[in-house]
């Protein structure tokens, strides 16, 4: 179990720092003043984000759900890691679709969106980490009974879902 949670915080680590780096090498579109050079950053960028950052979202995703069953782990905080980590995985996606647009002719990537993204991401990495190691002790008391229980995603929405139903 402690190989796995190496492995789980170095790709958490690697997955993290690359969705804060990448704004980085977004912002220097601007500066690209041929198309040698354009042809290379993005060469640079996407390399990045499919060969280093995306397998290390896959890794920290498995070796995490790995954990979970290894440990588990089902207490209040962690759900709220997990709604951290969900909003991580959209920014991961969010990524991946300026990628694709932002080599295109007359495309830039503006000051303000880099600064933005940036303190977006670094915030909630840093959520994900106080939250892990803080373990705060949370109480729901306040959220209706039927949200709370086990199962209970399960009678809410398994009339609109036909194999939910029973």
């Amino acid at each position: 179990m402690v190989w796995l949670k190496f492995i789980h915080m170095a790709a958490i680590s690697i997955w993290c720092a690359g969705l804060i780096c990448l704004p980085g090498l977004y912002a220097q579109r601007h500066r690209v003043e041929n198309d040698e050079a354009l042809y290379r950053l993005q060469g640079l960028v996407r390399f990045a984000y499919v060969s280093l950052i995306s397998p290390a979202a896959f890794v920290a995703i498995g070796s995490g759900i790995g954990l979970i069953f290894l440990q588990a782990t089902f207490v209040e905080w962690f759900s709220v890691k997990m709604a951290f980590v969900g909003v991580l995985v959209v920014i991961h996606i969010l990524t991946g679709l300026v990628i694709i647009r932002l080599f295109e002719d007359g495309e830039r990537y503006p000051a303000w969106r880099f600064v933005a993204v940036t303190i977006v991401t670094t915030l909630v990495t840093l959520a994900i980490l106080i939250v892990v190691l803080a373990k705060p002790p949370l109480h729901w008391d306040w959220l209706p009974m039927d949200l709370t229980r086990p199962g209970a995603l399960r009678d809410i929405i398994g009339e609109f879902i036909p194999w939910l139903s029973r």
